[in-house]
């Protein structure tokens, strides 16, 4: 077992074994194979040898990610193991594993500005830009001032950032793209890229921002404000109106959301949000600069309507 994963996680690594999608294996998805897997004969385990392994897990009260996290690498050196004919049989199908239990949550654009609000002038602009540009952790972290033009209201994602490789390329080529800068984003970032390098990075000094400091800190002001709030509330016997958290992953769920229903279709909306092609026809479709420059107004409208109690906010926060 040991040996078939030693080889798993070298080809992984240097791009021979690719993973499921054809695609080479992320830096942070390798790393999940740096686990000890014992001195057992990979031909020895049997499916119920991993049955028991997900009971266990259960047991100790792992959480379903967790467990998932544990047997995706089990999974990939099965599958390659029966590709190579070292097992006959893989023990790993039909497992059943538990699905994660948190869903994919947006926020209302109100509820957005409410939590930017609070978490004051140096973390507002990294969440403003995950809320109104959909760009996932490690491309914020990997912005450029390079990559944000305001002239010509665009920004160029081309990089994910890892702690380990540094910068690194996009999964697929979709994620290598433009995105527009809305109204309601360029005022916080025109001081975090005007007069500074262009290798500058966006949200960092002297690299990328730390996430996990990061997200400390942000907390830290989300919950001072309720505290604040509550007791508040509780001197003047009425109902805490709390602030709602809505972490970096979330907000670009929040972006998707608002782009349908902003009315941006389907497909360019993908497109903004760097989402692998779904079919042959979405090679032949391509992205118009005018185009762009409609969907940032339509978004633009939308959130100005929110703000205004012009348009009906969504209310089943469910991103698409």
């Amino acid at each position: 077992m040991r040996q078939e994963a030693d080889e798993s996680l070298a080809g992984a690594r240097e791009g021979r074994i690719p993973n499921r999608q054809g695609r080479r294996f992320k830096p942070s998805a390798v790393r999940i194979y740096k686990f000890s897997l014992g001195d057992k004969r990979l031909g020895d385990i049997d499916h119920a040898d991993l049955l028991w392994l997900k009971e266990e897990l259960f047991g100790e009260g792992c959480s379903a990610s967790t467990i998932r996290n544990t047997f995706t690498p089990l999974q990939a050196i099965f599958r390659r193991a029966r590709k190579n004919g070292t097992v006959a049989i893989n023990p790993a199908l039909d497992l059943e594993l538990p699905k994660a239990g948190s869903r994919k949550r947006a926020a209302r654009p109100e509820d957005a500005a409410e939590l930017m609000d609070v978490l004051g002038e140096d973390l507002r602009p990294l969440w403003a830009t995950a809320f109104y540009t959909g760009l996932r952790r490690g491309e914020l972290r990997a912005l450029r001032v390079r990559n944000v033009d305001l002239l010509a209201a665009m920004i160029s994602v081309e990089e994910g950032w890892d702690d380990e490789e540094g910068e690194i390329l996009p999964n697929s080529e979709a994620g290598i793209r433009k995105v527009f800068v809305l109204e309601a984003l360029r005022p916080l970032l025109a001081p975090l890229v005007e007069d500074r390098e262009p290798d500058a990075f966006v949200f960092g000094n002297h690299g990328p921002f730390d996430p996990r400091a990061t997200l400390r800190k942000a907390r830290r002001a989300w919950n001072a404000e309720n505290r604040k709030r509550q007791k508040k509330a509780e001197e003047a016997e009425t109902e805490a109106q709390l602030v709602e958290w809505f972490g970096l992953h979330e907000a670009r769920h929040s972006f998707s959301t608002w782009l349908d229903s902003a009315g941006v279709s389907g497909t360019r909306a993908d497109r903004y949000m760097g989402h692998s092609s779904k079919g042959v026809a979405d090679d032949y479709r391509h992205q118009l600069p005018a185009q762009a420059t409609e969907d940032a107004k339509r978004l633009d409208a939308f959130l100005a309507g929110v703000a205004a109690g012009k348009v009906v906010a969504i209310q089943e926060l469910q991103s698409a």
